[in-house]
């Protein structure tokens, strides 16, 4: 069974930063392309980064790129996503999601992704 339970986010003042995690229960998580996914109030759910499995390749949202940065940590089942130089659009409810499957710039879709986290709360005031 392919669970990711979520922990971190909260509130921050704008030019913040905050981490959140993810831990994979399920084996073979040095298989699974990572990403992080936002959703805001009254949006669509929307990519915001991806990590392949080993962790050399990364891929970014122009709206995060050079902020945030997404790692991993295979011996430990753990997913992470440093947020830095907050602001208020980035104020979202964030998910972690798996897709077993090598690392594809292209999948960047709810669509595309099986398993997901259970969500946590980004607020960034202004």
């Amino acid at each position: 069974q392919v669970q990711l339970v979520q922990s971190g986010g909260g509130l921050v003042q704008a030019g913040g930063s905050l981490r959140l995690s993810c831990a994979a229960s399920f084996e073979s998580f040095n298989r699974y392309m990572m990403s992080w996914f936002r959703q805001a109030p009254g949006k669509a759910r929307e990519f915001v980064a991806s990590i392949s499995w080993g962790g050399s390749q990364t891929y970014y949202a122009d709206s995060v790129k050079g902020r945030f940065a997404v790692s991993r940590d295979n011996s430990k089942n753990f997913l992470y996503l440093q947020m830095n130089s907050l602001n208020p659009e980035d104020t979202a409810v964030y998910y972690c999601a798996a897709r077993g499957a090598p690392f594809n710039t292209a999948r960047v879709y709810e669509g595309d992704y099986a398993y997901w986290g259970q969500g946590t709360q980004v607020t960034v005031s202004s």
